[in-house]
């Protein structure tokens, strides 16, 4: 009998133990997140990441982690940057076909009723568009970037995870720096002005107005539309460049206007077309200088239908 009291007592102990380190591995989970999502631009696969870090957490049962943070944080890094590499082997080619339209999964958001600025100081997400840079990136190049510049990871706890020396993992992240500089646009943060530039598109766009469109778009403006792989024709992933283009492309499937709402989309000004509670299509608009300068454009039906649109709702 004291045999088994003793048993009982310890599986208690564990069970507690256990516990105790599910919800110290909760109070990271919002970070662990956010790593996880900027290292692979796929709100399913930072989930997915997310718990297997849980897995191997529980697994070791903390033993031997001091800083419990910053453990979790390059262990959520290595499985990123492991199914980071998966899909670099899945490709024939570094892009392949359609692959230059692809638009990460979109985090949307009402738009502030009251204080604009406010709200976007609080906003949690990263860009459409800085999202598209860094997938252009090298697995490598991407892990020490957002680890260390978007999360103050020090050099030296990188290393080990992209097997290069501290000296080596800063040139990655100071080489990855420059081509997200030299690559990400110049945007409008006021989003007031954001506001009237997307308005403005959707009016031209609901009257059928091509003329109107073509004013409200930079004549460089660069249109990137993932309608995922089994797309085809004219619906089909693609990349458009130059005013007049993609006016015409929007002329086309102007009747997605009327269902569409605006949202604040990763903390830009875009658009969510819903039709029977579904979201059919998700638009970010980079705005610049009054104009229109990047479309990205989601329309996906396997993506879409993961999309959480209680946010937005009504």
């Amino acid at each position: 009998m004291a045999g088994e009291r003793g048993v009982r007592g310890e599986q208690e102990t564990g069970e507690r133990g256990r516990q105790r380190l599910a919800e110290r591995f909760e109070e990271h989970r919002g970070q662990l997140r956010a790593v996880a999502y900027r290292m692979l631009g796929s709100l399913t696969e930072a989930e997915d990441a997310v718990q297997e870090a849980w897995l191997r957490l529980d697994r070791s049962g903390g033993e031997g982690v001091d800083n419990l943070g910053a453990w979790l944080t390059t262990v959520t890094g290595r499985i990123c940057l492991d199914l980071l590499r998966s899909r670099t082997a899945r490709r024939e080619e570094p892009m392949t076909e359609g692959f230059d339209s692809f638009v990460p999964d979109p985090v949307l958001r009402a738009l502030p009723r009251a204080d604009p600025e406010a709200e976007a100081l609080h906003t949690d997400s990263v860009g459409i568009a800085l999202l598209v840079v860094l997938e252009a990136l090298e697995p490598a190049e991407r892990l020490a970037f957002v680890l260390h510049d978007m999360f103050a990871v020090p050099f030296d706890d990188i290393a080990p995870v992209v097997e290069r020396t501290p000296a080596a993992t800063r040139q990655l992240a100071s080489r990855a720096r420059r081509r997200v500089r030299d690559a990400t646009p110049a945007a409008e943060p006021d989003l007031g002005r954001q506001r009237r530039a997307v308005e403005a598109f959707l009016a031209a766009s609901r009257a059928g107005d091509f003329e109107a469109l073509v004013s409200v778009l930079h004549p460089d403006v660069v249109l990137r539309a993932d309608a995922g792989a089994l797309a085809r024709g004219v619906a089909a992933s693609k990349v458009v460049r130059g005013a007049r283009t993609v006016a015409t492309g929007a002329f086309h499937f102007r009747h997605l206007a009327s269902l569409a709402r605006v949202v604040l989309v990763n903390g830009a000004v875009g658009t969510v077309a819903v039709s029977e509670g579904r979201a059919v299509s998700v638009t970010c608009a980079t705005v610049a200088d009054g104009l229109i300068t990047e479309l990205y454009i989601l329309s996906d039906p396997e993506r879409l239908a993961r999309l959480d649109l209680s946010a937005v709702e009504a």
